[in-house]
């Protein structure tokens, strides 16, 4: 593990090829910085990884950001707790030696909601974003141009945690946005599956040939 000489302790795995992306991993309520090393060279073999640990505790739980209650964020931290982010990764940019204009975020829950959230408010930081059981983190004050951002959503129509109509409002205004955007709706609920994740590796993949 790094420690927070950068702003979050995180896992960094070099790519093995420079042509691959660096695939930002951002984990779900209760996970860390190992969670998603799995998941990350399952989606995209070789590429680099770049893993931070939430700051946010809820119950000692590690989160991204602060909410109120059960699907209500608290807006002025997510805000904050987005800039924080989206600054780490061009630190760590220039601490490793990735191309900030080939990364990818790849985020589950809790993680795929700031993963959202750096989407609207910092559209030129991703090349691309595979967001795991989303919600709508927030909606911005003006617009962003995501015309050159792909974008992977996969949801559960029977998730107990994020109503299907809440995915559909971000869906929508990624696509608003200018985002092309992939749907992969599932019977299952919040949990993260083989069969989820095989789609997002074939996704990225078709992605990565382009």
């Amino acid at each position: 593990m790094r420690e927070a000489d950068l702003g979050f302790k995180h896992q960094f795995v070099p790519a093995q090829s420079p042509s691959l992306p660096t695939l930002l991993l951002l984990h779900g309520t209760g996970g860390d910085e190992n969670d998603l090393l799995p998941l990350g060279q399952a989606l995209a073999p070789g590429a680099a990884l770049l893993s931070p640990r939430g700051k946010v505790l809820e119950n000692g739980m590690p989160r991204f950001f602060r909410r109120l209650a059960m699907g209500v964020f608290d807006e002025q931290d997510l805000r904050f707790r987005t800039r924080e982010l989206h600054e780490f990764v061009r630190a760590a940019s220039d601490r490793y030696g990735f191309d900030l204009g080939n990364v990818v975020a790849v985020g589950y829950s809790n993680g795929a909601n700031i993963a959202g959230s750096m989407l609207l408010l910092y559209p030129e930081a991703l090349r691309a974003a595979l967001l795991l059981s989303p919600m709508l983190p927030l909606k911005p004050e003006q617009m962003p141009n995501l015309k050159s951002v792909a974008v992977f959503v996969a949801a559960g129509r029977a998730d107990p945690i994020v109503a299907p109509e809440n995915t559909r409002q971000l869906v929508l205004l990624l696509e608003q946005a200018g985002a092309d955007v992939t749907e992969h709706w599932h019977q299952g609920g919040h949990e993260l599956t083989h069969p989820v994740v095989e789609e997002a590796h074939q996704w990225l993949s078709s992605l990565l040939r382009t």
